[in-house]
């Protein structure tokens, strides 16, 4: 006799890709930066149909914009396209996104503040709120705790921002596939 609870390899259903969202400020350099980043990685091992992978910003000042000129430039010497056009994050993004990955302290904040405006108008679930952490948090290599915005500084601040960005999205990868190994099954 057959179990009544199936995997989705065994009953060919497709299995949701684990999705991630990394939030600054204005979504034009950080954010940006770590969703290309992050994508880039997720492409060497061809696992892209496995996640779903955006970025936002904590106001919507820049929502319709492209990513600063500088950060793409900084970017795509390193091999990495951003492609993402800026928006602000939304209520919906607590139920669709696995992970909310915030670039600072304010951001983490910010984000958390409009967890709370947004549960009380409609209901959230209340783990939600878990999903949001701090994007140094998986910095290996690095001992920074938050990613510095690069917006009032110069190149160096680009290349220190990728550079944290290369570091926690390696490390983050890891994490993620560790904890979901159903990702990298080939069935």
């Amino acid at each position: 006799m057959s179990s009544s609870t199936s995997s989705p390899a065994e009953t060919g259903s497709k299995v949701k890709p684990f999705s991630v969202l990394f939030v600054c400020l204005g979504n034009i350099c950080r954010s940006p930066a770590a969703e290309g980043v992050f994508r880039d990685l997720v492409k060497k091992k061809g696992l892209e149909s496995k996640f779903n992978i955006d970025s936002a910003g904590t106001i919507n000042y820049h929502e319709g914009d492209q990513a600063d000129p500088r950060m793409r430039a900084a970017s795509k010497n390193r091999g990495v396209e951003i492609t993402s056009i800026s928006r602000p994050i939304r209520r919906s993004d607590f139920i669709d996104f696995d992970l909310i990955l915030a670039m600072d302290r304010s951001n983490r904040e910010d984000i958390l503040s409009a967890f709370e405006k947004w549960r009380h108008r409609e209901p959230l679930p209340d783990a939600a709120a878990k999903k949001v952490r701090l994007m140094c948090s998986y910095c290996k290599k690095h001992k920074e705790t938050e990613v510095p915005d690069p917006y009032y500084g110069g190149a160096k601040g680009f290349e220190k921002v990728l550079d944290l960005l290369e570091d926690a999205c390696e490390s983050l990868l890891e994490s993620i596939l560790g904890e979901n190994p159903h990702l990298v099954d080939s069935s």
